[in-house]
């Protein structure tokens, strides 16, 4: 009991810090955090989020938690070019640019990812990779 409610803990840290953050920088965002299997555990969209981020925050931190790495260094295998192109067709849709980013807890173990969707992309990576931290 105790090491779940430390991970949800965790979980709300890291949503409020990027609420915080976009709120800071003046975006509309939508923001999940899933744990290690994917499945959705925090989310919030903030007004005037538009509704198309947020199935674009859930996927994001799905690929990231998923794969095991941030849905921007995802991105570099499945293009065009990439070993596994195509691959966002699978595990029911995945992202494959920035905005979704591993979250670990104190023992360096991989326990969930966020996944932030409605400012540029750019954006969405900048305020997910603080909000890991």
């Amino acid at each position: 009991m105790r090491d779940h409610l430390l991970l949800e803990n965790l979980f709300k840290e890291k949503l409020e810090k990027a609420y915080q953050l976009a709120t800071e920088q003046g975006f509309s965002i939508s923001i999940s955090i899933v744990d290690s299997s994917g499945l959705l555990r925090q989310f919030m969209r903030m007004d005037g989020a538009v509704a198309g981020t947020i199935d674009v925050s859930i996927k994001k931190a799905r690929t990231a938690a998923l794969f095991g790495m941030n849905s921007f260094n995802f991105g570099q295998f499945a293009n065009p070019n990439g070993a596994i192109y195509s691959i966002e067709h699978t595990n029911g849709g995945l992202i494959s640019f920035g905005g979704g980013v591993v979250l670990y807890n104190e023992y360096q173990e991989l326990v969930g990812a966020i996944g932030v969707a409605g400012a540029s992309v750019e954006a969405d990576q900048s305020i997910a990779l603080a909000a890991a931290e």
